[in-house]
């Protein structure tokens, strides 16, 4: 039911639209930004988490962190990292769950020290909200009177819309759960783009002659002309196909055993998709380790992000498909278009790029990216 819920108020297309404002107000907050920068090397990773985080923050509950911004921003960007990294752990208890109470490799008990930051993160943005509530009413929701997620499922609980009432601590991890979601996998697929860019300074020439013919040379970028750049998308894609956000996607277990080519699995059973080695099959893609952007310009119908095609499933299929897949898809394109038309962006003369990947839940590059902005001659 929650997903359900995230999805209709926070994450449908309607609701996308009607909060394109504060995407762009952040997007050319992070452009300003980097023009004080110029010249100046520059972590993508960590500059576009942030952005991201900014958007998300204030989706989730209208970024009300008081006088407290800047310090809470730092914090859940090194709790977030800490998450994804244990839950990217390989751990003995998830495959036999009888060693769970022992905590063998002290996973649950690294994972409990992180609840102090959590709470100290959390609660005071739902403790002002309830306040605010109680003195103002449900109009006190986040700015431009849109309806945050925090404000909707208060009102869940004030209206008894949910089987039982959400307690505070359901709330925190509903919001954690997005935000970290939404932030740390976006953040790190503009990481990557990035890095395949540096490699192949052609493709990204490419990608800006595009966005000066779609764009224009002395306009802004807006979410409106994101359609109409195909060529960005297919570089998207292709960073997708060699380094999926997700390498082995959310477990499944199946509800009824079933055989899948030759072998029984079941019911019950934690399932695994390995997409990144999917993605990279030979009897698929033709020179799978290349990167080649123009492989899904020649199949655009046949290779999306809707998970029907299951040689290509970056976020995932059916039912269980990424929730904020649509987020992700703007913020991504938006984001890289914006940087990509503002600036030139270099690699250190003496800078040789590892592409070398760092295993867990989400897969990060080894070691950060830092590229230096550059203004570009009209």
């Amino acid at each position: 039911m929650m997903r359900k819920v995230c999805v209709r108020e926070m994450l449908s297309n309607s609701s996308l639209d009607s909060s394109y404002a504060l995407r762009r107000d952040e997007v050319r907050k992070t452009v300003r930004d980097v023009y004080t920068k110029i010249d100046t090397p520059i972590n993508i990773c960590e500059l576009v988490f942030l952005t991201i985080l900014e958007v998300v923050m204030s989706m989730l509950w209208g970024g009300t962190l008081g006088g407290e911004e800047s310090s809470v921003r730092g914090e859940f960007r090194e709790m977030s990292g800490k998450i994804v990294e244990l839950l990217g752990k390989p751990n003995i208890s998830d495959l036999f769950p009888i060693l769970a109470p022992f905590d063998i490799q002290g996973v649950e008990g690294e994972m409990k020290k992180l609840l102090p930051w959590v709470d100290r993160i959390f609660d005071p943005i739902i403790d002002d909200r309830l306040k605010l509530n109680g003195e103002k009413g449900e109009q006190s929701s986040n700015h431009k009177g849109n309806k945050d997620l925090l404000q909707f499922l208060l009102q869940l609980n004030e209206q008894g819309d949910t089987e039982r009432p959400l307690t505070k601590t359901e709330m925190k991890a509903i919001l954690l759960d997005i935000a970290v979601g939404g932030t740390d996998t976006t953040s790190t697929t503009v990481e990557w783009v990035m890095a395949e860019l540096m490699q192949h300074p052609e493709v990204m020439r490419r990608a800006q002659e595009e966005l000066d013919d779609v764009v224009g040379v002395n306009n802004i970028v807006e979410e409106s002309h994101l359609p109409k750049l195909q060529y960005l998308d297919a570089i998207v894609k292709e960073t997708l196909r060699l380094h999926p956000a997700l390498p082995l996607l959310v477990p499944h277990c199946p509800s009824l055993s079933c055989i899948v080519g030759g072998y029984t699995v079941p019911k019950g059973t934690r399932v695994f998709l390995n997409v990144w080695a999917m993605q990279r099959d030979p009897q698929v893609w033709n020179n799978p380790l290349e990167f080649q952007p123009e492989r899904f310009l020649r199949d655009a119908g046949t290779c999306d992000y809707s998970g029907n095609n299951f040689n290509y499933l970056p976020f995932g299929s059916g039912r269980r498909i990424c929730a904020g897949i649509t987020l992700a898809q703007r913020m991504l394109m938006y984001v890289l278009a914006s940087l990509l038309h503002s600036f030139l962006w270099q690699l250190h003369k003496d800078t040789e790029l590892d592409l070398t990947e760092k295993f867990g839940i989400v897969l990060r590059k080894k070691d950060t990216t830092h590229c230096y902005p550059h203004t570009k001659i009209i």
